[in-house]
């Protein structure tokens, strides 16, 4: 991963998280006082020093440790290898385990006391793979190998262990198929691409613009 990639990916977790409102000073203040954020930020930073092995012996180690800091201050324990795409939103901080080698797509929310684990035996051994656009509820577990679809919900305190296809609401214990309604109104703010990408710093949201004002 390149650098100008993860500053990209730091940007698209801010921009929802912030619901579009991001600017160098919200980037700063969220950095501060926002825990949400703030995991997410050094998740992402600790992984590429991580990957590029040059600056393991100093800055990565420091990014780890900060990390590791706030595994334990916010109880979020999503380790900086696993592998998230852009636009990832926690809720609210609280009981979150995830599996280090879970991957999931992008515009993935996740709620407070949601586990997504690994099993070592069995038809599922293995990790979740996880599509875009998806929604887990507050206490849902997925787990083992499983395949969760694009724009997916998980209820509360699901269980899933089982693949849920595409478009598909699922709740109870085990997981089961209510609709297909997807996750329409849970994932917002999804709309980064339109000027984030081409931004040459975090900028202003497009609808605070005055009518008339070039983007």
């Amino acid at each position: 991963m390149k650098f100008k990639e993860v500053i990209y990916l730091i940007k698209t977790d801010l921009y929802r998280q912030k619901e579009g409102r991001i600017n160098t000073g919200i980037f700063l203040r969220s950095l501060l006082s926002h825990a949400e954020f703030k995991y997410t930020f050094w998740m992402r930073l600790t992984g590429y020093l991580r990957e590029h092995k040059i600056y393991k012996y100093g800055p990565a180690h420091l990014a780890n440790f900060i990390l590791r800091h706030y595994q334990y201050k916010f109880g979020i324990l999503i380790p900086s290898q696993t592998r998230i795409g852009s636009g990832f939103y926690i809720s609210h901080f609280g009981g979150i385990v995830v599996s280090a080698h879970t991957v999931m797509g992008k515009n993935v929310s996740i709620s407070p006391g949601v586990v997504i684990g690994r099993t070592t035996r069995g038809e599922r051994q293995g990790n979740a793979v996880i599509g875009d656009n998806v929604y887990i509820g507050p206490g849902a577990k997925i787990i083992g190998k499983v395949k969760i679809g694009n724009n997916v919900a998980i209820g509360a305190n699901c269980v899933v262990t089982k693949d849920v296809p595409d478009n598909a609401v699922v709740v109870g214990i085990p997981a089961e198929v209510i609709s297909y309604h997807g996750a329409e109104g849970y994932i917002r703010c999804t709309d980064y691409d339109n000027y984030i990408s081409r931004a040459k710093s975090l900028p202003a949201p497009p609808e605070k613009r005055e009518p008339g004002t070039p983007a």
